[in-house]
This record gives C-alpha cells, structure tokens and sequence, in this order.
C-alpha cells in the first residue's frame, strides 16, 4: 500500500456535482475484507483509486461515472476523480497527480488512442496498475495496462448499417456525425459504418460532432444547408442525433420519417425520441461498467494476470421496440 486511509477525496478538473452528490460524506469502510468484494487490500487499509474520465459531453458519459464511483461507494473505495473536460492534456495532468499520490489502481477513459505511453510507463515504474474503460489506446507496449472493459464499436457501426439497409432497401444518401476526432468510438464505430454499407448506400458528408448535443445541431444546421436531399442520418451518439432531430425538424423536415435517423449509445432519451417517431433505431453501448471495471482493479492490484480485453455485449433497438423497453432504463 501507497497510502494511509483518508476520508473520500474528489479531484475535478472542473465542476462535477454528480460527484459531490455521490462521495459527500462517504467514508471509507472500516470493515473490509478484501478482493471478494470490499476495498481492504488483504493488509486493513483501504485502496484509493484514480478515475480520469473523458467528461460530461453527454447522458452516457455520465452514466458511466456515476456507475463506477456508486461501485467505489458500495465497496468501500477510496475514490481520486478528475474531470478532463475533453482534453487529453488535462486527462494526462491528472494521471501524473494520481501516481504523485500512491494511489493502488487507475481507472482510464482515454479521450483519444494515442500519445499515453509516457504516463503510462510512469504508472508502471510506480507499479500502479491501469484499467481502461469504454475506449482503448494505441500504444507498443501492451502492459502499459493491466485490461480494456468495453463494447465492439466496429460492430456497432455494422450493426447500424445493417439496419439501415433493411430499412431502405440498400439505398440511402447518408450524412454522419461522427464523435471527437482520434476517439476510438468514432474511429471504430466510422469503420464499420463503412465496411457495411451496399452499393447503392452513400455518405454525402462526414462530419464531427465532437459527441455533444449542440455539436450534432450545429452541424446538421450547416449540412443541411449543402445536402438538404439526404435521406438518412447515421451518428456516432445519440445525443449528436438528438441535436440533429432539433435541426431537421426546425428546418421543416419530418426525423424518423422523411429522414431515417439511426445512432449509438442507447440512452433513455433515445428511447423517448423512439418512442414520439422521430429516432428510428439505437444500438445500445452500455455505460454500467463500475462493477467489471472495479473487479478487475482488484484482482489487478493483487497480481492476477487479466484479459487483455472484455467485450461489453450490444444490441439493437427499433422505434416499434421502444416503448416496451423505455421503463428498463437505467441512463
């Protein structure tokens, strides 16, 4: 161990009240008894962790941080959180801090695949083993970090395309959101978008929403504009397809049904925009990722060798879906 226990810390490049609402006030356990379940490490002190996280861009994204850090709660973690506000540098920083402090284990969200081998060899001279959540990295060195926890992106762009050409018959005239640029979702997720496409499928623009509502809005606004007979939209999140619904509609189109709109992620509210007609198709990535990624710091920090990667399994929902699943929501 690196550290005595401590009451539980929060570290914020940034506001986060989601996570003053779950840490405030949240000791660590006084009664922990090891990798089975709790934070003890096997030697009565409790483990402090580092989560670097990509941000709060959208429903999903804080999904996935009020999962993990609800885990660290109800095992009795320590819990170190930095809010990179979509900045790679600001996720490095804070990483830097974390070895700084001794923490046992950290959990990584990259904000894009590359440039993290010099943080990470650090983390690994300090023997402080690495998770990564939802998004993998490009680096030489593979045991740089101990395991990746998330979904097939590539297979959830084929998934979409697969849908679409159902849906159209294998013809479209396609604008695509994609997510922030050097981010392994909208890579991947663009890649198998493409590889699934028919012949007589298009992309008539191409463009990047930066995963954000209002980015998904702005660029429709402007695309439309240039390719206002487009037939379908295919984006990288749902948030970007929401914020293209709001621009389609003002701009005096019918979403779901003069335009297809088919998206990624699965959040509550596209199952809502489902449901009202305007979001023809989702397929779900899901962001409930505390309790694999907090079990595999554990075993992580007691030396077991992990998978080099654990699938998250997808799947895909339609609008006639929708209103029979939206209860079920959980983000």
């Amino acid at each position: 161990m690196k550290h005595t226990s401590s009451p539980r810390r929060i570290l914020a490049a940034g506001a986060c009240a989601l996570a003053a609402l779950l840490l405030a006030g949240c000791g660590p356990s006084s009664e922990s008894s090891g990798p089975g379940g709790q934070g003890d490490s096997g030697q009565g002190k409790v483990l402090l962790i580092g989560f670097a996280q990509v941000g709060a861009e959208s429903a999903w994204r804080t999904a996935e941080t009020r999962s993990i850090m609800e885990e660290a709660v109800k095992r009795g973690l320590d819990l170190n959180f930095a809010d990179a506000q979509g900045k790679q540098e600001n996720q490095i920083k804070a990483v830097r801090l974390f070895i700084a402090q001794g923490v046992d284990a950290i959990i990584l969200a990259p904000v894009v695949e590359t440039g993290w081998e010099p943080v990470l060899q650090e983390a690994k001279r300090a023997g402080i083993p690495v998770v990564l959540v939802d998004r993998g990295i490009k680096v030489a060195d593979e045991s740089l970090f101990a395991t990746l926890i998330a979904s097939d992106f590539v297979a959830e762009g084929r998934m979409a395309a697969e849908w679409l050409a159902t849906k159209t018959g294998g013809t479209a005239s396609i604008v695509e959101l994609q997510g922030t640029p050097g981010a392994a979702p909208a890579i991947d997720r663009k890649k198998g978008f493409a590889d699934a496409l028919t012949s007589g499928m298009k992309i008539i623009a191409s463009q990047s929403g930066d995963f954000r509502r209002t980015g998904g809005k702005e660029v429709m606004e402007a695309l439309l504009k240039v390719h206002p007979n487009l037939t379908a939209v295919y984006a990288h999140n749902d948030d970007m397809a929401l914020g293209a619904i709001q621009a389609l509609e003002e701009a005096g189109k019918k979403p779901g049904t003069d335009v297809l709109v088919v998206s990624i992620d699965g959040v509550k509210d596209a199952f809502e925009a489902m449901v009202a007609g305007k979001l023809n198709g989702t397929v779900e990535c899901n962001p409930l990722l505390g309790p694999l990624a907090l079990d595999a710091v554990l075993k992580a920090v007691q030396g077991e060798t992990l998978p080099k990667r654990t699938i998250v399994p997808d799947r895909l929902f339609t609008m006639d879906m929708a209103a029979a699943e939206l209860p079920n929501r959980k983000y």
